[in-house]
């Protein structure tokens, strides 16, 4: 078998990939929707109440494929989970699920093109390679700060890993631990939809901005980026 099926079958996941979050942008929008949850809360919350754990290992599994294949609606599936399950578990079945999903794209992106691109751009040096040395440096605080900084795309940062060579176990642990914040921020505000409903309001979901939610996330960020700080400060005594 030649290299180019073999690199060509390699590709055929994230082609699959990309045309269902290309039917699914047209398609699921008004599905996976703040609207569509308010329309059939009564059927979901009856359906939750009868089947319990098969309503939580059927949310977990469409939140999966949400996140897998980059559909619309990760965020509605978050405040879905705390309207059905509470802060607690519904934060951690959306972290379960956003987790799986992020490592199934991970593995595709990196089995198709991730190991073949990381091994040309190892050859042109230049700005890629001194950012995937800083990587390799700090990948476990590299990869947090992905996952904390609200406005890096959650996609991005499922895909740009692939690309430059990070390991699987990283990944996984930091996407779960990374995605906690603020997938309880939004669960928090999925689990008080009862009276947004009554009220007949939409959630506020730019509370992630807000200064008493904003600040402890960046603090966690700060944190985790303190092992970078610290390195450099150190080469750079070690220099002098």
């Amino acid at each position: 078998m030649s290299e180019r099926t073999v690199t060509t079958g390699r590709i055929w996941p994230l082609v699959g990939i990309a045309l269902v979050a290309l039917v699914g942008f047209f398609t699921l929008r008004d599905v996976l929707s703040f609207d569509a949850l308010r329309d059939h809360r009564e059927t979901l919350l009856a359906w939750r109440d009868a089947n319990y754990l098969l309503a939580a290992l059927g949310f977990i599994a469409v939140y999966v494929a949400v996140v897998a294949f980059s559909l619309p609606g990760a965020a509605v599936m978050t405040l879905t989970g705390g309207f059905l399950f509470g802060i607690f578990p519904g934060a951690l079945f959306c972290v379960i699920g956003a987790t799986l999903g992020a490592t199934a794209i991970f593995l595709a992106a990196k089995t198709g093109l991730g190991d073949a691109l990381h091994a040309r751009l190892q050859d042109r040096p230049g700005l890629i390679n001194r950012m995937e040395a800083g990587l390799r440096e700090n990948e476990v605080s590299y990869l947090l700060l992905m996952r904390l900084v609200p406005v890096i795309p959650f996609f991005l940062a499922n895909l740009a890993p692939a690309f430059l060579g990070v390991g699987l176990r990283n990944f996984i642990v930091t996407t779960f631990f990374g995605i906690m914040p603020g997938s309880v921020v939004y669960t928090s505000v999925g689990s008080g939809l009862g009276a947004v409903f009554a009220r007949g309001d939409s959630p506020d979901l730019g509370i992630v901005f807000e200064p008493h939610i904003l600040g402890p996330i960046l603090g966690l960020c700060a944190l985790a980026a303190l092992p970078i700080v610290l390195k450099r400060f150190v080469k750079k005594k070690d220099v002098a």
